[in-house]
């Protein structure tokens, strides 16, 4: 009798750490996938910010218009990007970074637009999706990280492969944004 107790208290914690881990996997999955929706949130921010700053610089300048095509060529390729598709849509959520501070730099050459209130409010609603952006990022590749973490762990590796989890791929740097800036003071 004492050893079908102990047996029965044994499957008891066997069952409980069991359910645990499960329980544990599926919450690290939610965590990257709602991790990653916020991203997903912030880069459709930005893309409704897009067409009215391009209006407003192009009321102020004849400007390089093969830039401000880039920018609106760029965002109609973000907004077709598929949705599971996450390292394609930071490929061209960085492009399109890129592209935007060639026309953050326009306003140092055209005093009006700089002075311009409804050009500064969009650059700052821009500036600070940019930084949500960043910290979107960062939440990501954490929660990542804790997931991955679970998935490789004893005891949740053995849950989790009888569950077919699998890992959650890290959002990368790009290459060209790893690079040391020159810093130069020779004129």
């Amino acid at each position: 009798m004492i050893a079908g107790i102990i047996v029965a208290v044994i499957v008891a914690i066997l069952v409980i750490a069991y359910i645990s881990a499960y329980n544990g996997l599926i919450k690290g999955r939610t965590y990257v996938q709602e991790s990653w929706s916020q991203i997903d949130v912030q880069l459709k921010r930005r893309n409704d910010l897009i067409p009215n700053l391009i209006e407003t610089v192009k009321g102020y300048s004849h400007y390089e218009q093969s830039t401000l095509e880039k920018v609106v060529g760029l965002r109609n390729q973000m907004a077709n990007v598929p949705a599971g598709d996450h390292q394609a849509a930071m490929e061209v959520s960085d492009q399109l970074s890129a592209s935007l501070k060639s026309i953050f730099a326009v306003a140092e050459a055209y005093p009006d637009l700089k002075a311009d209130s409804e050009y500064t409010k969009l650059m700052e609603e821009l500036t600070n999706t940019e930084n949500k952006i960043a910290y979107s990022r960062q939440l990501y590749n954490s929660s990542v990280a804790s997931f991955n973490l679970k998935i490789q762990s004893f005891p949740s590796n053995i849950v989790a492969s009888i569950h077919h989890f699998k890992l959650s791929d890290y959002l990368e740097v790009p290459e060209e944004e790893k690079a040391a800036p020159k810093v130069s003071f020779d004129k």
